[in-house]
């Protein structure tokens, strides 16, 4: 048996959400590689995959991997959907068909999806225990298909996790990174009329979920990678404000979204649902920011330093008592 570090392959390490969660590994001891398109040093393409085995002391497989849906650089059009589709499914195809093949298997495998999967709907609750039956619109028959990837034969042996993220929250990237300017000058406001719920949750949070998944036997299935805390986007927005000694009396109107993303793209801002983390909390997962203000606090600063490049973004994650 290797007595060396265990590895975690990370697809998807070099975006917003992967930097976060190689550094968490990497402060709890693990050997992270990073899958990507083109080489990084210490990780391995895509490429790579295909001409190797998986290590013998190999602790997880993550995929991370998927086109920023909202990227508001891209018309939404057939071609742009055919690039977020592929690259949320094909990469989750290619690690399925890597761990069937490969001698060695990862303990678990754990792959994204969103809470788009759920309807939005200005009243009835979501958690881990709604039953999924089929499509509404193209966001949920992609987190349908993208949850249906990651399926592997029964006699694999290795753990499948999926969390379903819901908006994450970070100073180095995603909506925050976005919004933070027009917030800091005065000039944020609520999406729509705002009363939309929010589902939202840090992204070390989120991370660290992934990792409690890791080192945690009992976890398995579908997590919904949500604060506790439920929100409406009026709320947060009022949050972020107040974090930032802002005014946040400039609405972003619906015909601007519209007009800015999509009809389709647009109902995730202007439309929401209320999803709640029961399995979550039911396996003991203890939130670093639970509730927003925690959390819009942590990033309000102008000049901010991340507490991981600082070396202590690093908070014992529980285990699970028989």
């Amino acid at each position: 048996m290797s007595t060396t570090a265990p590895k975690i392959f990370i697809g998807g390490g070099t975006g917003f959400i992967g930097t976060v969660l190689r550094i968490l590994f990497q402060n709890e001891g693990y050997n992270v590689k990073v899958i990507s398109r083109t080489p990084v040093q210490g990780g391995v393409t895509w490429s790579d995959l295909t001409l190797m085995d998986l290590p013998e002391n190999t602790a997880a497989v993550i995929n991370c991997s998927g086109e920023n849906v909202l990227n508001p650089k891209y018309r939404w059009n057939e071609t742009f959907k055919k690039k977020v589709y592929s690259s949320r499914i094909s990469t989750n195809d290619f690690l399925v068909e890597m761990i069937k093949e490969t001698k060695y298997k990862p303990k678990v495998f754990i792959s994204m999806s969103g809470v788009g999967i759920y309807k939005p709907d200005p009243v009835k609750e979501y958690d881990e225990y709604t039953k999924i039956n089929e499509g509404f619109d193209y966001i949920s028959k992609l987190a349908i298909d993208w949850e249906k990837s990651t399926e592997l034969p029964e006699d694999t042996d290795v753990r499948r996790v999926i969390v379903r993220s819901g908006v994450v929250l970070g100073r180095t990237g995603g909506m925050i990174k976005q919004v933070f300017p027009q917030f800091y000058l005065g000039l944020g406001g609520p999406i729509g009329d705002g009363k939309q719920f929010f589902p939202w949750i840090h992204v070390y949070d989120l991370c660290r979920m992934m990792l409690y998944a890791v080192k945690n036997e009992k976890v398995t299935g579908v997590l919904n990678g949500v604060a506790p805390e439920i929100i409406t986007n009026n709320q947060f927005t009022k949050a972020f404000g107040k974090a930032l000694w802002r005014p946040t009396i400039t609405p972003l109107p619906a015909f601007a979204v519209k007009l800015i993303f999509g009809q389709e793209r647009s109902v995730m801002m202007l439309e929401g649902q209320k999803v709640i983390p029961k399995r979550v909390q039911e396996l003991g997962f203890d939130y670093i920011h639970p509730s927003i203000d925690s959390a819009c606090t942590e990033f309000s600063k102008l000049f901010y330093i991340p507490p991981e490049w600082k070396g202590n973004f690093k908070q014992q994650v529980p285990e699970i008592s028989s």
